[in-house]
């Protein structure tokens, strides 16, 4: 079971926007509005997270390349590049502290990478400005980091909104990737390591109908 207090949002990637946000609605009958565009190629849209029917800053974020990019090829961010259809691909969590979390992974021998700054315009051209860890090699596996700033936390505007029940990590051996998350000093917010027949991501939504709706 995922530990909400630091968690901040959940990434679904696709090779194609358009067809990921339908793709999401199809399932879960919801359907997430357009966020903005990166520098990096990519675009996306969000959706916000609510648990026992309280609403936090968390939040899905679907993430594509930006259909107006100036280099035709697929951006590479969460293995956009290398997808054939939408997957549960990352997570990051919100420390209170970015710099210090980062030198507490490292001191316990794991590198969450460089902390960045990053941005992106909204659809009404606001600039959102943050800061995240961009340089680690398995960005895929543990969470990356993200201090928000002065910017609201996207989960926080006016989205729609679906219910989380439960989201984990799955590994066929669970001790390594449990261990490495420790390393984080995080407390909460890191997804729970479970077994299961792969490596990867089980997200677990609630339909408006109630329906539970599994995405990996």
């Amino acid at each position: 079971m995922t530990r909400l207090g630091l968690l901040d949002h959940v990434v679904i990637a696709g090779p194609d926007l358009e067809a990921l946000i339908a793709w999401f609605a199809e399932r879960t009958g919801v359907t997430a509005p357009r966020g903005g565009a990166h520098p990096t190629g990519t675009a996306n849209a969000l959706v916000a997270l609510t648990r026992d029917g309280e609403r936090g800053p968390h939040y899905i974020e679907l993430i594509g390349p930006d259909p107006d990019r100036a280099d035709p090829a697929l951006p590479e961010t969460f293995g956009i590049a290398s997808l054939t259809e939408p997957a549960v691909v990352a997570y990051s969590v919100h420390p209170d502290d970015i710099v210090a979390t980062v030198e507490h992974a490292r001191s316990q021998g794991i590198d969450p990478g460089d902390v960045q700054p990053l941005s992106r315009r909204t659809p009404d051209g606001a600039l959102l400005e943050w800061r995240l860890t961009r340089g680690q090699e398995r960005r895929l596996e543990l969470p990356f980091l993200i201090d928000w700033g002065a910017t609201p936390q996207p989960g926080v505007g006016d989205l729609p909104t679906v219910e989380l029940v439960d989201f984990v990590r799955t590994e066929v051996d669970p001790a390594p990737i449990a261990a490495d998350l420790a390393a984080y000093g995080l407390g909460e917010g890191a997804a729970e390591v479970v077994a299961g027949a792969r490596s990867g991501y089980r997200l677990t939504l609630r339909r408006a109908d109630g329906q539970l709706i599994e995405l990996t």
